[in-house]
Parts: C-alpha cells; structure tokens; sequence
C-alpha cells in the first residue's frame, strides 16, 4: 500500500511522484503480511504485522479462502457503515411526512448507491446489515408520523410487500468475469 511516514527510507521511484498527491500526514507505506509468515523486519513492538487497515472505506484484512489459503479480504470500515446509517435516519425522521411511495423511492436508491459502492466480494454481511437497519430505521420514523400512524411489525411487512426494498447483493465479484 502507499504511504509515507517521516523517518521513510528512500521511495522508489514509481512513488516518489505521487507522494505529493496527498496529504503527507496520511500517506505511508504499510507492511501487510499474513500472520506467521516469513519475515524479519515488523511494524509492531511485538514482530506482528498489523492485522488490519483502512483504504477507500473498507477495512482490508486476512482472512482464509475456501480451499485454505491466505487472502486478503474487505468488508466496509465502521465508520462509514456508522455514518451511512446516522445519514439514512437522519433522511427518515427529515422525510417521515412525505408520501410513502416517494420515500420508498429515495431508499430504493440510497440502497442501491450503498451496494453499487460497497457490494465487493466477501462484504455481504455488512451489506445485509445496512439493509436491516434502514428497514428498521424507515419503520421507527414512519411510525412517528403522528399519534395514531404507529407501524407494527405485521402491517411494516404488508407494507414491505407493496413497496419492496432491494435485497442486498454483491456487486463487484472478483469470481465473476
């Protein structure tokens, strides 16, 4: 990965040029091995290299493949899943008085341009998440559009049935050509 700390060695000359790109202050060079590999010089105190780090909003670390080998792996970085859904019900409680095809509208498409971004390979539980969480949030802000408009779980369901959200999926497959 790029990046630069202060006491750097020399950078090759492929990213010497791009250092000046960004903010120096985020950018460093990151050792990122699986764990028990071959290799001296480590980041920590401990001789571990770290197990995790943040680039584009996902948090890429080291998992295992199906057939056992070390893969590196992403799944949307907890801020920005914390973030998109203080943003979606912060949208529900503004919006909780306009017609409920026209939020259904919006939501469909605040859905679709979190899975269009996030919808990578190995992401689908916090997919999932996002998904379950904006039904709950569109629920709890439909039921607080007066005293008499509170939503149970059964008449949420009919209303899911009639204005149905998009189901999560993967978007980006690295399997898929």
């Amino acid at each position: 990965m790029l990046a630069r700390a202060p006491q750097e060695p020399e950078r090759p000359a492929s990213l010497r040029d791009r250092s000046r790109c960004g903010q120096p202050a985020k950018t460093r060079l990151v050792e990122f091995r699986p764990a028990g590999s071959d290799h001296d010089d480590r980041n920590d105190p401990d001789g571990n290299p770290p197990r995790t780090f943040m680039f584009l909003g996902f948090t890429h670390y080291w998992g295992r493949s199906r057939r056992g080998q070390p893969v590196v792996k992403r799944k949307t970085a907890a801020k920005r899943l914390t973030r998109a859904l203080k943003s979606i019900r912060q949208w529900s409680r503004k919006h909780r008085h306009d017609p409920v095809s026209e939020q259904h509208r919006q939501l469909k498409r605040k859905l679709q341009g979190h899975y269009g971004y996030y919808g990578v390979t190995g992401n689908f539980r916090s997919l999932w998440l996002f998904f379950e969480q904006t039904k709950r949030a569109w629920r709890t802000w439909l039921s607080r559009r007066s005293q008499k408009a509170y939503v149970d779980w059964p008449k949420y369901v009919r209303l899911l049935a009639r204005y149905p959200l998009p189901q999560p999926r993967i978007i980006h497959s690295c399997y898929r050509r």
